[in-house]
């Protein structure tokens, strides 16, 4: 790969980083990345979604197989703490999970493609928003546009601080945990707070409830059958001394290494809610947000991650267990034979999430190189 295409990748990843935005409201983002790909990419086709998704496709000059690789591009509602000069401009809001490097990799992927073409089959590079709070895959799958894609595989990486900058990070079977949030509103009856008896309130159900959901924990990360719930928010009537509460509300968030796994403990906290609030005499309604499915690597799509990683001699190193947190591209690999991989960040490198994270740049390269190679090695 060229040293221009990687340092306009490096100018790229820089400017993201510097004029980050939430999830849904990536507008900007697009905007700017749709302009990057018409002028320096060249893209067979460019697909624009709704909700600032894009689809660059790269048609080969024999038929084969539909390779998509996605990478996401919305940020987080975290104050930087860097001083550097690509430091966020947007108060609040910075790009603390390298989501700005997942777009900029995909850029130079996109560069590659223009400059070498394509001799067999046929590569989308899918630029998602909305990966955070796990909107941005679900809206892109379901959006008409995507059913003209038809991918044979998808294929996405995640940015890894913790481990050796380029290490490539692999596990067959769940590479990332599925996730949901649970939201229990506890309906009963306000009274004089000399005169509980005469009202209804949420307070004991909700120890009962949280009591109940916790006990259900099976947090042994060995177990097929891995399951926690962690309580996230909670809150009960006003501050205010002389009125009984009449209004409570629960908030847990629930993970799983399997989809299969998860719903079952969604069926047993929503049940459970509703059956320990009819006994306090409670109105209980049960709603859930940001849902994740779990990541579930394909073998061949494993094997084929490893050898490329060995040919182009990027260090390998096997997950023994699957990561806890959410990653909205299991929505594809539900879908689609798909499988994600990891890129080491670097082993001192701030946690994801952390106000002073900051994607690597000399990492974009062999995340551009892996997916390049991958393309090729997926045509079989």
């Amino acid at each position: 790969m060229s040293d221009d295409i990687i340092k306009d990748a490096i100018a790229l990843r820089r400017y993201l980083h510097q004029h980050p935005e939430v999830s849904c409201e990536e507008r900007e983002t697009s905007r700017h990345l749709k302009t990057m790909l018409e002028k320096d990419c060249e893209p067979d086709e460019l697909l624009v979604f709704e909700q600032y998704g894009l689809a660059a496709v790269y048609q080969g000059q024999e038929p084969g197989k539909t390779i998509m690789i996605r990478g996401d591009f919305d940020a987080l509602p975290i104050e930087e703490e860097n001083d550097f000069e690509h430091k966020s401009v947007n108060e609040g809001v910075s790009h603390k999970c390298g989501h700005d490097g997942h777009a900029s990799i995909l850029y130079a992927l996109a560069r590659r493609l223009k400059s070498e073409g394509l001799s067999k089959g046929k590569a989308i590079l899918l630029f998602q928003p909305a990966e955070e709070n796990g909107e941005g895959a679900k809206g892109m799958i379901n959006d008409p546009k995507f059913a003209q894609l038809k991918p044979d595989f998808v294929v996405a990486l995640h940015n890894l601080p913790g481990y050796p900058k380029h290490t490539v990070v692999w596990k067959k079977g769940t590479f990332t945990a599925a996730a949901n949030s649970i939201i229990i509103r506890l309906k009963g009856k306000t009274s004089h707070a000399a005169e509980p008896e005469a009202g209804i309130n949420p307070a004991l159900a909700m120890a009962e409830i949280t009591e109940a959901i916790l006990k259900a924990n099976i947090p042994d990360l060995e177990s097929n059958d891995f399951r926690i719930a962690t309580p996230i928010y909670s809150t009960l009537g006003e501050k205010s001394y002389g009125v009984s509460a009449g209004y409570g509300e629960l908030h847990f968030t629930l993970r799983a290494w399997t989809n299969d796994v998860m719903k079952e403990f969604e069926e047993f906290c929503e049940s459970k809610a509703k059956e320990i609030g009819e006994q306090h005499g409670l109105k209980i309604v049960v709603d859930w947000t940001q849902h994740f499915f779990a990541n579930e690597n394909n073998d061949e799509i494993i094997d084929a991650v490893k050898q490329v990683a060995a040919e182009r001699d990027y260090p390998l190193e096997e997950r023994s267990t699957a990561f806890k947190w959410g990653e909205d591209f299991g929505i594809f690999t539900d879908k689609f034979p798909g499988a994600m991989f990891g890129l080491g960040a670097g082993e001192d490198s701030p946690a994801l999430h952390n106000p002073d994270y900051d994607f690597p740049d000399e990492i974009l390269q062999t995340g551009a190189d892996m997916f390049y190679q991958l393309i090729y090695k997926l045509q079989g």
